[in-house]
């Protein structure tokens, strides 16, 4: 899976859920929708104004210096397309995903890796987690320095691998879309050795450094 590709997904995603939670509640603030989507406020006010040069949301000022926002018909459109283009690939890479998380956690398990932390926050990771829990291996803890939220079912998120070396066995990578950054980095942290990389995300080594 490319980067290209992933990041599309991800901005699809992001995309959806805020057209989602405009459609519930217009009246929302960019805080409170930063803080439902957990994205960074920078990113609600981008993604906003995208949305708004596209047609999809239109914007009315309100009392207090505030904004209320609703979605157009294009935005309706928009959701359900968006919606409907997400149901089709979950199911397709929920199937591919497990395999691999359970495959992965085979090797852990050999490796005797019991307790480890998936680096990045994605659909990916949620996967992960569940598998986990189906084939006794904890996943303590999910590193992504741009999360806003402290909880990712119901998994604590770091900022950082600060302080992590001798409370993981090991580290997944997760990250889908800046894998081979998040890869790299970990490898200098913690070693090759305690790195696992679920062959969904196609990252190999290379003698100059990783093909994607």
């Amino acid at each position: 899976m490319s980067d290209v590709q992933t990041s599309n997904d991800g901005d699809n995603r992001v995309v959806r859920d805020l057209l989602e939670s405009i459609g519930r509640d217009g009246a929302q603030t960019q805080r409170h929708l930063a803080q439902e989507l957990g994205i960074a406020l920078g990113l609600v006010n981008a993604y906003l104004k995208r949305c708004i040069g596209k047609g999809f949301i239109k914007v009315q000022q309100a009392p207090a210096r505030r904004y209320a926002y609703y979605l157009t018909p294009k935005g309706f459109a928009e959701k359900s397309r968006l919606t409907a283009n997400y149901l089709a690939y979950s199911m397709s890479f929920f199937r591919l995903a497990k395999n691999d998380c359970v495959a992965l956690f085979d090797e852990a398990r050999l490796r005797g890796f019991k307790r480890l932390a998936l680096v990045g926050k994605s659909d990916l990771a949620e996967i992960c987690i569940i598998c986990g829990l189906e084939s006794g291996i904890e996943v303590a803890l999910v590193v992504d320095p741009s999360a806003s939220a402290t909880r990712f079912v119901s998994v604590p998120v770091v900022g950082s691998f600060d302080g992590m070396e001798a409370q993981i066995d090991a580290v997944v990578i997760t990250d889908m879309l800046t894998t081979k950054l998040s890869f790299e980095r970990a490898i200098a942290h913690f070693g090759s050795e305690r790195v696992l990389l679920p062959d969904l995300l196609r990252v190999g080594p290379a003698e100059e450094g990783l093909d994607l």
